[in-house]
């Protein structure tokens, strides 16, 4: 009989644990805030503020650049005179610059989508 009772008890105990762990499983599943610290760490909103203010001063850099980098080989097509490497000189600048500012504005698209996902 005693042993019966004592399997009783650890059943019971088994039951309680899995109950306890399942909660716990529900409560970090459903309020994920109350399982980490609330809000971002101070450290964590600088840096973020600091590469939100880098991307800003590329975007702002990038657009003149590509504007003079264009107008550039505009001009060395036009006065080439006939002078076939000036001309395909002139047209890689304009094909690489255009191509290098729109990767700068996907990459700015393609942050901003992300961060939109992850907050």
């Amino acid at each position: 009989m005693k042993k019966e009772k004592t399997n009783l008890n650890y059943h019971f105990i088994f039951q309680y644990a899995l109950f306890l762990f399942f909660i716990c499983i529900l409560i970090l599943l459903f309020f994920p805030s109350l399982s980490f610290a609330l809000g971002d760490p101070k450290l964590i909103s600088t840096i973020n503020s600091a590469f939100e203010d880098i991307e800003g001063w590329i975007l702002k850099i990038s657009t003149p650049a590509a504007a003079v980098a264009v107008g550039t080989g505009v001009f060395m097509k036009k006065f080439s005179f006939g002078d076939e490497e000036k001309i395909r000189t002139g047209k890689k600048l304009i094909k690489g610059s255009l191509f290098s500012y729109a990767f700068i504005l996907a990459i700015d698209l393609i942050l901003s989508a992300i961060k939109s996902l992850v907050s």
